[in-house]
């Protein structure tokens, strides 16, 4: 039997998303890890901390106030979402999700097997929403190119959970748990403005969503403890890629034009 799911917290207007969107679509900048060590080991109790500092230094002071260092951008675009654009954005987000699953699954790299089922996966939630969309809305899903976001994406998922796990694993951290948080802020938005209310299974999980996530950073924490600091920096400069992949993703609900900069 399933238990009980926790909704997503409403979000009070879509205004507030440009901001939101920004954040993920907006280019970031790169920078250099120079820590040593045992500097990391003195301010950071746990590898996740220090890549969560690592993040919040890519956003804007808007985004961040206290820990925003990125330039803030000259204009935002409106977010104008569509029932069609949000149907593709979740066909190529399927399509992530299922190599981050199946990758996870297959285990290429033994600890891999240790985040396979940990109750966040969204590629079945996402297959039953866009059976939903096509049966509710009337629309016809479009089929992902394998030049489109989603396959280029995986593709990349696939090779760097070979060539590089710590750099995998960046990934892996920001994509599920920036669904959980502003992901789900987005997805309230889009229920309001085209889906009259509708959120889907995408944005509900079976249990504590806490716990799930929880769960999931003791297990990050306990693998990344091993890592030297080579592979802790790698792991922390992929994370510009993570949003600019999330970006593109995003820009799809409003028909795949950028929301942020320009």
């Amino acid at each position: 039997m399933q238990s009980a799911v926790r909704r997503p917290a409403a979000v009070s207007s879509v205004r507030r998303q440009p901001r939101l969107l920004a954040a993920a679509a907006a280019p970031r900048p790169r920078l250099v890890v120079r820590a040593s060590a045992e500097a990391a080991q003195q301010t950071h109790a746990t590898f996740l901390e220090e890549l969560r500092d690592y993040s919040m230094k890519l956003h804007t002071k808007s985004q961040a106030p206290k820990e925003g260092k990125a330039p803030e951008p000259k204009q935002q675009k409106p977010f104008e979402p569509t029932r069609e654009g949000f149907l593709n954005f979740m066909v190529e987000s399927k399509v992530v999700y299922d190599a981050f699953e199946d990758i996870m699954r297959q285990a290429p790299v033994p600890f891999y097997a240790q985040l396979a089922n940990t109750g966040l996966e969204r590629g079945a939630a996402l297959e039953k929403d866009i059976a939903y969309m096509q049966q509710h809305f009337g629309l016809q899903a479009p089929v992902a190119a394998e030049d489109g976001i989603g396959h280029r994406y995986a593709k990349l998922l696939r090779e760097l959970a070979v060539s590089s796990p710590p750099a995998f694993i960046c990934h892996y951290y920001n994509h599920y748990f920036a669904h959980t948080a502003g992901g789900r802020m987005i997805g309230k938005s889009v229920s309001n403005a085209v889906l009259d209310g509708w959120t889907g299974a995408f944005y509900e999980w079976e249990g504590d969503v806490k716990e799930l996530l929880d769960g999931v950073r003791n297990t990050v924490n306990t693998v990344a403890a091993g890592w030297s600091r080579e592979e802790k920096d790698a792991c922390l400069e992929a994370t510009p890629g993570t949003f600019m992949w999330g970006g593109q993703l995003v820009s799809l609900i409003t028909g795949g034009k950028p929301v942020g900069p320009h």
